[in-house]
Formats: structure tokens, C-alpha cells, sequence
């Protein structure tokens, strides 16, 4: 082995790398089951009490949940297959034979790091493409309490804008700008407070710089009449982005379509901070685990004779529920703004980075 290199050995970095992996996603897969599992029992009963609901229904739930649950604790996976893996190879005398080579421990953990990073790379391209999707079609079925779902998948539901005394609520809403489309318009006209009536109509849409409400209908609250309206007009003040806008869902967006957002909410002059921490997230969320193999080598490294193997391993899975603590109040504190956006996103990556290296060197004395 060549102690100048980063991987002394091809077969011993693709051995351990190997070996990581394997544990990683066999852990995953068990923590999926089970967490779906409870998920589905305490969601079922919601999901079949909307009449027609069934078993297609279910598995509908199960497909939308699941990348959720992956996303969410693949980070936690690559911790307890880096421990497991580390701590086997260290009861079996593998990593005493490295060193022994005169490998220090960096380049012992270079396989794995190499490997958490492909990891990294795989759960970005996965939460991009697939979590985002998901996230956004289950939010709009839980919007109409897992009724029928609007048709058009990009399509925003449950939209409420505020018109003054007024509320406007949109089922669903597509395009931007003037070629924002409402569909399933409810207008609440209220004086002083108090409901004065209710216009309802299929559609609505943007022309001339005026909402028009298509084959309306007026509810008089105080005569209790109804009344066809046919083509109405609302919301004078009312601008396309308070609907396209008003309720941003940075989970259910990828990376660009996310971006994209936040440069409309700036266009319009509202505050995007929260929005941006939120965008930085997608990526050191991902890249965390390239944390876990540091933050876990702890486990690896040691006399296992010693008898302190099992509390070392304990330490490992400390350090890494610390770090998920630590990254979830960061976010909770970019979103009320008492962080910067990269800061809310990124201290407890660079934290915990310092925190995994510090360890390894106070290891390697």
C-alpha cells in the first residue's frame, strides 16, 4: 500500500465502501418499513373517511409518503451503516491491520467518505426530482382532504387572499402573472366584519388588469336569494402573485423552481429570507452525509479489546442526533429571521464538520 494516496488500495476502498453501503440501505429500508407503517395507521383512518376511499387510495398514500421518509432519515442511515461498519471492522482487527500499514485514520475513512458523497450526489437528484413531486401532491390532497385532486399537477390549491374587508378563496390556480387561471372562485364579501354575501363561479382569470369572474353567482346573505351574476368583476387591488405567491411550499419545489419563486417575491418587493434558507437547505441537507462517516469514526477507532467499543458507538449516534438537532433549530431560526439565510442553512454543517474532525485527530493521538 502506498501511504501517499488518498485509497492505498483499490480492492480495500471498494471492500469498504461496499460494506457501508449494503448497511446503509438495508438499514434504510428497515427504518422505512417501520416508520411507514406507523405513519399509514395513525393516516388511514382520514384518508378512508372520504366517502369512495379505499385500498387504491392507500397505496396512492404509501407512494407519496414513502420518498419523504427516504429523504428524511438517509442521512441517519449512511450514521448507523458508517458505526456498524467501522465497529465490524474494528472487532474483526481490520482497522488495526491498516494503521498497522501505516494508514492514518483519513485515509481509513476516505472509502466511505468517497461513498457517503455518491450518496450525497443520488439524494439530491432524488429529493429534486421525486420528494418535491411527492411532497407537492400530497400536500394538495391533504388541501381537499384526500378528495379528488386537481388535475393539473402544477396547479396551487386551497389559495386564500384577503381583499380588504374580503376574502377570496381559489380551489386551485394555475399559470403566472396575467395569465394566472382560478378555478372553483368563492368571494366572501363581508362590511364592517359581518358576511353581506357570497359570489361563487368555476373560473376566473386575469384581463385588463381586472379579475373577472366567469358565470358567477350571488348568495344574499340577509335575503337569502340567489342571483346569476354572469360575468363579474373583484379584486381590483387584488395583484396575480398574492394567489401564485401567497403560500410558497419550499418542500414541495425543486431546486429551480424554487429559485425561480424567490426571484418573483423579490420582483413584487416581499421578503424572501425564510425562502432562501430554505434553498440553501436542499443542499446541505443532501450533503450531510458526507458528515456521517466523521461523525461515526469514533466506533472505528480504538482498542475493541477494551471493552468501550459499545460506548463509542453510542457517542458516534450522539454526535449524529446532535447534528440533526442542531441543523433543524438553524432552519427553525432562518424561517423567523433571527438568522441569515446561508448561515440557517450552513453553520451546522460546518459545525459539525469541525466537531467530526476534532474528534478524529483526538483520535488518532
Amino acid at each position: 500500500m502506498s501511504q501517499n494516496s488518498m485509497f492505498p488500495s483499490r480492492v480495500v476502498a471498494l471492500y469498504m465502501a461496499r460494506l457501508m453501503l449494503v448497511r446503509t440501505f438495508a438499514i434504510l429500508a428497515g427504518l422505512v418499513l417501520v416508520l411507514q407503517t406507523l405513519d399509514l395507521l395513525s393516516e388511514s383512518a382520514s384518508i378512508l373517511a372520504y366517502p369512495g376511499n379505499g385500498q387504491e387510495q392507500i397505496w396512492h398514500y404509501i407512494g407519496l409518503r414513502t420518498p419523504q421518509i427516504i429523504a428524511q432519515f438517509l442521512p441517519f442511515a449512511v450514521l448507523l451503516g458508517t458505526i456498524i461498519t467501522l465497529s465490524t471492522l474494528n472487532q474483526n482487527g481490520e482497522i488495526v491491520a491498516l494503521k498497522s500499514a501505516g494508514l492514518s485514520a483519513h485515509q481509513v475513512l476516505a472509502p466511505l467518505l468517497l461513498a457517503a458523497l455518491g450518496v450525497a450526489v443520488v439524494s439530491f437528484a432524488f429529493n429534486d426530482h421525486v420528494v418535491a413531486r411527492a411532497t407537492a401532491t400530497l400536500d394538495q390532497w391533504q388541501d381537499v382532504d384526500y378528495g379528488p385532486m386537481p388535475k393539473q399537477r402544477n396547479q396551487r390549491s386551497n389559495v386564500w387572499v384577503k381583499d380588504g374587508d374580503n376574502l377570496v378563496r381559489a380551489f386551485g390556480v394555475n399559470g403566472r402573472g396575467q395569465d394566472t387561471r382560478l378555478v372553483g372562485v368563492t368571494l366572501f364579501r363581508r362590511v364592517g366584519g359581518s358576511l353581506t354575501e357570497i359570489v361563487t363561479a368555476p373560473t376566473g382569470e386575469r384581463r385588463d388588469n381586472v379579475w373577472i369572474l366567469n358565470n358567477a353567482v350571488r348568495f344574499d346573505i340577509a335575503t337569502r336569494t340567489l342571483t346569476r351574476l354572469g360575468d363579474a368583476t373583484f379584486g381590483p387591488n387584488i395583484r396575480p402573485d398574492q394567489f401564485t405567491l401567497g403560500d410558497i411550499n419550499a418542500d414541495g419545489m425543486s431546486f429551480g423552481a424554487l429559485k425561480t419563486a424567490i426571484n418573483d417575491l423579490e420582483r413584487a418587493g416581499r421578503p424572501t429570507n425564510a425562502l432562501r434558507g430554505a434553498l440553501w437547505h436542499k443542499l446541505s441537507s443532501p450533503l450531510s452525509s458526507i458528515l456521517m462517516p466523521l461523525l461515526g469514526a469514533v466506533a472505528g477507532f480504538g482498542l475493541a479489546r477494551s471493552g468501550k467499543m459499545f460506548v463509542r458507538a453510542v457517542i458516534g449516534m450522539a454526535l449524529g442526533f446532535a447534528y440533526f438537532v442542531a441543523d433543524n433549530f438553524a432552519l427553525a431560526m432562518g424561517n423567523i429571521g433571527a438568522y441569515p439565510p446561508f448561515l440557517a442553512a450552513w453553520a451546522p454543517f460546518l459545525l459539525f464538520l469541525l466537531v467530526g474532525e476534532a474528534v478524529l485527530f483526538r483520535t488518532e493521538e
